[in-house]
């Protein structure tokens, strides 16, 4: 049978027109009778002040779903490193740009045009100089990228479009066909509207004008979000793959502990429990230049230790391991150092040790000015780091020491206002941690001045310590790239090693399957 209208079955049109004519009819008749009566003009005012009400509610309500959409918005991830801070600015910059317009919903091809987008946006900040930088992923990554998108996307659009739980595809197009066909029905009553009743037409054509602006605003918006949240959490989980944070696996704890903090908790003591399976503990270096108060500060800081602490500060092993229990504080191992000035100071091992540091403390003693020693040994760290792209920096702490030989010598009475000053001492200290931030180029407020003389102890318990505290979750995300790096390489090798096992028995098998082929 013929259909009308694309596709419309002809007898589904002649029941919608068939139900819905006595309403037209009454609405009809009751405009005449408002005519005859003369209220007419009176129903016209009400309807266009109630029209201006419901389309000022509509803006709010516009407004009010932008805001709660904004907070839905997917945010960066404060655990990717450097390099990935462009590449999602590119990725804000594309959702931005992104128009209702260029992408309706209705065609199929979107979700697959515009994913790819992302992709490529995200690909070429990694691979400026390849043509087709979409060709770098392998093809476990690329289903990953697309599975955890389309599992955040998912539940991101059950919790923030309304029935996007009952509506179908189907149902969609089918609306869309309907409404193309309506429209041309409804274009032919707003003709002859316009001639039998000129007045009334007006008005109901500026009701129409209003009540689809304001529908068509929270419809556009919807629109809008979901395809900036598209691109967004396509273009999160494409930094996450080129940035090297996304791991094929997820049989383990992400922060496990690794092999080489296992083996410097078996080097400290050969008894102690190394089992894998346990939370990596925060690795915290100590740097400095030679009888600058390295070890005293680690008995003054963490108490207890497994080891001595009283270690010749230049002794022929480079790093000196210690645990760290204290409240508080995520566990963790400390490692003393030689001095920067000593003749056992390697920058190589030096270099491997801040590659692997989640927070480093360097202390400079305040009395001694001459910090080019100390400047050079940081601005070569500074260098190292920033070749290292998968990586974030560690916080520095400097630990500005033995302040209670600053001038008057003699002079010790804590505690000290370094904020407003009212003795020489106190003064002399504010001045010393001023040019040890400057000497040494970090903020004042890293620089923590402090006594480490025995039985006199200050400033270590509270202003140290919370500076430590304040900056354990800057730490942590250290600690989580560099443990990613880490089971990558594991994953790797045993990624590699289960394919082959797998590839051998897939070859194992095929005589015996040509064979029962051959007696088929």
């Amino acid at each position: 049978m013929k259909t009308l209208f694309h596709g419309i079955d002809p007898f589904r049109l002649l029941g919608f027109l068939l139900f819905v004519l006595p309403f037209l009819a009454l609405l009809g008749l009751g405009m005449v009778w408002l005519w005859q009566q003369g209220y007419l003009l009176f129903w016209g005012v009400v309807m266009l002040v109630c029209t201006g009400l419901g389309y000022g509610l509509q803006q709010l309500l516009v407004r009010r779903d932008h805001k709660l959409l904004a907070e839905a918005m997917t945010e960066p991830n404060p655990e990717w490193p450097l390099s990935a801070d462009e590449a999602w600015d590119r990725v804000q910059s594309l959702a931005h740009d992104c128009e209702p317009a260029d992408w309706p919903l209705e065609k199929g091809d979107w979700i697959l045009a515009l994913g790819r987008c992302a992709l490529e946006t995200v690909a070429r900040c990694y691979h400026p100089q390849v043509d087709r930088p979409l060709l770098e992923l392998t093809m476990p990554h690329t289903l990953l990228v697309i599975e955890r998108a389309s599992r955040d996307l998912r539940h991101d659009v059950m919790e923030n479009i309304p029935f996007s739980n009952q509506l179908r595809i189907g149902t969609l197009f089918r609306m869309q066909r309907w409404k193309d066909s309506a429209e041309q029905v409804f274009d032919v009553y707003r003709a002859g509207r316009m001639i039998v009743n000129p007045v009334d037409a007006l008005l109901g054509e500026a009701w129409r004008h209003l009540r689809e602006r304001s529908y068509s605003q929270a419809r556009d918006e919807l629109h809008r979000w979901f395809l900036r949240t598209y691109i967004r959490k396509v273009g999160y989980y494409a930094i996450d793959l080129y940035s090297g944070r996304l791991v094929l696996t997820d049989d383990e704890p992400m922060t496990s502990r690794t092999a080489r903090s296992t083996a410097d908790m078996h080097r400290m003591d050969e008894t102690a429990d190394t089992e894998k399976g346990e939370e990596e503990p925060l690795r915290i270096l100590v740097l400095g230049r030679s009888n600058a108060g390295k070890s005293s500060l680690i008995n003054a800081l963490f108490g207890k230790l497994t080891t001595a602490a009283d270690v010749l500060p230049d002794s022929t092993e480079m790093l000196k391991p210690f645990t760290l229990a204290r409240a508080g504080l995520t566990q963790g191992l400390v490692f003393d150092s030689p001095g920067c000035d000593s003749e056992y100071f390697d920058s190589k091992k030096l270099h491997d040790a801040a590659r692997d540091a989640d927070l480093i403390l360097w202390v400079s003693p305040a009395n001694r000015p001459d910090r080019q020693i100390e400047r050079g040994c940081l601005d070569s760290l500074r260098v190292f780091f920033s070749t290292q792209t998968t990586r974030r920096p560690p916080p520095l702490l400097v630990v500005a020491s033995q302040v209670d030989r600053l001038r008057p010598a003699g002079n010790w009475n804590p505690p000290y206002d370094l904020a407003h000053p009212q003795n020489t001492k106190a003064a002399n200290i504010s001045a010393a941690v001023k040019a040890i931030a400057s000497d040494l180029a970090v903020p004042i407020d890293h620089v923590i001045p402090v006594c480490l003389m025995e039985n006199h102890v200050y400033n270590v318990d509270d202003t140290l310590w919370a500076a430590i505290l304040n900056h354990q979750e800057e730490a942590l995300r250290t600690r989580f790239l560099r443990c990613l790096d880490e089971k990558k390489k594991t994953e790797n090798w045993v990624l590699l090693r289960r394919q082959m096992i797998n590839a051998g028995r897939l070859i194992k098998k095929i005589p015996e399957t040509l064979k029962k082929r051959m007696h088929d």
